[in-house]
């Protein structure tokens, strides 16, 4: 699942006109540098939630997404899309917007935000079949803490788990990339109330269902050093064009 139903308030005035995940970085829109990887990977089906200027998303990457050279379908990445904004009048945040798109998604399945920058990841079968044989509910990729977000998000033990620590815990903390393995699990009691399909486009974050998760040792993460940037500001994206 890609998230692509945000306003991209900071990223204005550019994203009056754009949805942000269109916005285009070295050469291309942000959310192709995913549906690229996710190609590549032999990952066969994406979802994208949309609301914002949802339209021109779908409209740009329509059902199918192929490398060059796959003319053939069956080679290609099958794209569908849960347009919040159509629906409900506006985004549901991203629990309420997993929760709605549940049901097109698999038992396991990846997320990643649109709006970020990270081409030298990869959606590996590797780790996706270690997540399946692990009790996990989530593993996610935590990144060294950028300049504007010095404080981090969540602890890693050297075991492999994510830590919610308390607000006065001294121990590092890292930065959430937004690239996870989520299982569909999580979206369900006891972890997360909002009904299967969210039918009444209840709008919820995920960080509290990882949290509640982290405390009962239920979530994994690994670290990542690749290139990464959360294209929040227009000084950020200037800077990665540079």
């Amino acid at each position: 699942m890609l998230l692509a139903a945000g306003r991209g308030e900071r990223m204005r005035p550019l994203t009056d006109i754009c949805p942000k995940p269109l916005l285009v970085v070295q050469g291309q829109p942000l959310l192709q540098w995913h549906l690229q990887a996710l190609a590549q990977a032999g990952v066969r089906q994406a979802v994208i939630n949309t609301a914002w200027l949802g339209e021109q998303i779908s409209d740009r990457f329509l059902s199918h997404f192929g490398l060059q050279g796959a003319l053939d379908k069956r080679e290609q990445l099958s794209i569908s899309y849960s347009h919040e904004g159509v629906d409900f009048g506006g985004a549901l945040e991203t629990a309420g917007g997993i929760a709605r798109a549940l049901p097109q998604l698999g038992s396991v399945f990846w997320l990643a935000a649109g709006d970020v920058f990270a081409p030298d990841f990869t959606f590996d079968a590797a780790a996706v079949q270690a997540f399946e044989a692990s009790n996990h509910l989530a593993h996610l990729w935590l990144v060294p803490n950028p300049g504007h977000h010095l404080r981090g998000d969540f602890g890693l033990s050297p075991e492999g788990l994510a830590l919610n620590l308390p607000a006065d815990d001294p121990t590092p903390r890292l930065t959430y990339s937004t690239i996870a393995l989520l299982r569909a699990e999580l979206f369900g009691l006891p972890w997360c109330d909002i009904p299967p399909g969210n039918p009444g486009g209840v709008a919820q974050p995920l960080a509290p269902l990882l949290r509640r998760a982290m405390d009962l040792g239920r979530v994994s993460a690994s670290l990542y050093t690749g290139r990464w940037t959360d294209v929040g500001t227009p000084e950020r994206l200037a800077q990665l064009q540079r």
